[in-house]
């Protein structure tokens, strides 16, 4: 078992040696790297001290410090991996104190009389108990693969440190259960964690890898919104809601005015730089619900669920503002901006195209206009029979420039769309 724990470990060697070869290879890999090389190192030395090709009194002490060692420093890259850089200050005392302890116990201990295979069981359990801790911190967002190895570690790791407390009370066996059937028991317990700890790890690995190209494909990089994609999918259910009865849900496009010339003229870290302050800027204005996404260039989507025409262009009203009143400081000047707001609602027979049609018509309209206003788009045609005076006129600005404290209107307002523009331009 021994000779079977020190070539596995060199075989899981052999593959991180062709695992990520490129520069730049993450702390963590390296450290759980240096981890299965220890290990492999002192079972391999272990298993030639059993077999009498060196002296016991030389190889069990160097190969007991390096297993020792490799276990730690597994530990160690599970903390890193989890986010504690820090791991090297406490593992390292810590393993240190651990050596002299086994050594002392084989110094007291020369014949073996249960002193060294408690302390050998209680040093790798603490430093494997350790490892399963590191997996499941963050329980509550854990992947379920990540759950399963901190239950499936942590028991074996009382599983391996029980085994030296049963031989130190009991040398002759717990009744039925042997001291040479819980031997065997430590030894299997080491085989699984050594697999369990492998092949683990290179799953968390892929898990992670997976994660981040799911996220890339719905998120822009550089804005950290939702992107094209990303924001479409958070528009599907909203596009079903609107064909039941209920509050309206409203969509705004908007596009940074003349931001060619920011990328021309200053470069383009100083237009992420300003990209990123404005749209910190506008995220202020938005509710929690609401969602911003990134379409296109300096084109961006704003879905106000459960929003009214009127009050979507209130909304779009005070970003524009906000987004004109913004002066973002960069290294080489102080720069400042406007944008163009095209508003609507989804309607029940829309689709994604017809939808985002409209909300670019009123965008194209702002733009013709002039920049730095909001415009929304034309009201559907009304229903026959429908009396025009009728329809209910809510959401507007009273004479003191309040703002309506909800969006929440009826579908008559939907109907009720003006067709004239909001202009707060600059004077």
């Amino acid at each position: 078992m021994v000779l079977a724990l020190a070539l596995g470990n060199l075989a899981l060697c052999a593959v991180l040696f062709f695992f990520e070869q490129a520069d730049g290879r993450p702390a963590a890999l390296s450290a759980w790297g240096w981890a299965r090389q220890m290990q492999a190192a002192g079972w391999l030395l272990l298993a030639i001290g059993v077999a009498g090709v060196m002296p016991e009194w030389l190889a069990l002490p160097v190969a007991y410090g390096l297993v020792f060692a490799g276990v730690a420093w597994e530990a160690g890259a599970q903390w890193e991996r989890a986010g504690f850089a820090r791991w090297r200050r406490f593992v390292a005392p810590l393993l240190g104190a651990a050596i002299l302890v086994y050594l002392l116990c084989y110094l007291f201990d020369p014949v073996g009389l249960g002193m060294r295979a408690l302390a050998t069981s209680l040093i790798l359990g603490i430093f494997y108990l350790a490892a399963g801790v590191a997996l499941a911190r963050g329980w509550a967002e854990a992947s379920m693969l990540r759950r399963f190895l901190a239950v499936a570690t942590g028991w074996l790791a009382f599983l391996v440190g029980a085994r030296g407390a049963l031989v130190m009370l009991s040398p002759a066996g717990w009744g039925w259960m042997s001291n040479d059937m819980l031997r065997q028991l430590h030894s299997a317990a080491l085989y699984l964690l050594m697999l369990v700890g492998g092949f683990g790890w290179l799953l968390l690995g892929r898990e992670r890898l997976q994660g981040e190209l799911a996220r890339a494909e719905v998120l822009d990089p550089i804005s950290n919104v939702p992107n094209r994609r990303g924001f479409f999918q958070l528009l599907a259910p909203w596009m079903a809601l609107a064909r039941r009865p209920g509050p309206s849900t409203a969509l705004v496009l908007f596009d940074l005015d003349n931001f060619k010339r920011i990328n021309d003229g200053y470069g383009h870290a100083a237009g992420d730089t300003v990209l990123l302050d404005l749209l910190d800027a506008c995220k202020r204005q938005l509710r929690d619900s609401d969602q911003l996404g990134r379409l296109v260039g300096v084109e961006f989507a704003i879905l106000l669920p459960r929003t009214s025409l009127q009050d979507a262009a209130l909304v779009a009203e005070r970003m524009r503002a906000a987004i004109e009143d913004r002066r973002v400081k960069t290294e080489r000047a102080l720069i400042a901006l406007t944008a163009s707001f095209g508003v609507t609602t989804i309607r029940a027979d829309d689709s994604t195209v017809t939808l985002l049609a409209r909300a670019e018509e009123a965008l194209r309209a702002a733009k013709d206009r002039g920049r730095n206003r909001v415009e929304l788009a034309p009201p559907p045609a009304a229903p026959d029979g429908l009396d025009a005076d009728a329809i209910e006129d809510v959401g507007k600005v009273d004479a003191a420039g309040a703002v309506p404290d909800t969006r929440l209107v009826g579908q008559a307002a939907t109907l009720a769309e003006p067709d004239q523009a909001v202009d707060r331009r600059a004077r």
